[in-house]
């Protein structure tokens, strides 16, 4: 079994802030303590813990914008982690531009350079950035985890829809415990007997 990596995937102000975000949505803003707290634990499992930031570039070109409402513009509280997210010195921060945290990003080479071959997912929207992520991730022969509890959306159908085609088509769906118990099984099974 090989070595796995948490993607907290867009938990940023726009995304999670319900007073001053340009697209807040209220399930994700709820879902902040839950990723805290899943973050947490995955990293004392042995996971790396990768953000991903969708951060668009003021004043320029850029298809996603031209396709749905303003929201992240790099240089703006938009794209903050939301309190209390933090990385950590040995944590990667990735920025995007599109849904997909792989489209345009070193996200496979970081992948590959740390020898990851599950992801867990968390964040938000569900439909949007987290499903276009799963679909790349497994197109690339990652295993793909997406612990219910850490992700979310604006619309509780789509949710729902999306989770229910990643636990059939792309990944699993699971608990966050059933998460946290896998990777408690795989650091037991990476790990040389004395």
């Amino acid at each position: 079994m090989g070595r796995f990596a948490v993607l907290v995937i867009d938990m940023i102000r726009d995304f999670t802030d319900m007073e001053h975000g340009k697209v807040p949505n209220e399930p994700a803003s709820k879902m902040v303590p839950t990723v805290v707290q899943f973050v947490e634990d995955a990293r004392q499992q042995g996971a790396l813990i990768i953000w991903v930031v969708d951060s668009h570039r003021p004043g320029k070109p850029d298809w996603e914008l031209e396709n749905v409402r303003d929201h992240c513009r790099a240089d703006t509280i938009g794209v903050e982690l939301a309190p209390p997210l933090q990385p950590q010195p040995q944590d990667y921060l990735i920025n995007k531009r599109r849904y997909s945290a792989f489209v345009g990003t070193d996200l496979d080479l970081i992948l590959r350079d740390n020898h990851i071959d599950t992801l867990f997912l968390a964040g938000t929207k569900t439909n949007v950035c987290i499903r276009a992520t799963a679909q790349d991730a497994f197109s690339n022969n990652y295993r793909v985890i997406v612990p219910r509890e850490c992700v979310a959306t604006d619309k509780p159908h789509l949710h729902e829809a999306n989770l229910e085609d990643i636990d059939r088509y792309l990944g699993r769906v699971t608990s966050v415990e059933d998460a946290l118990a896998w990777m408690a099984s795989a650091q037991t099974e990476t790990t040389p007997h004395a």
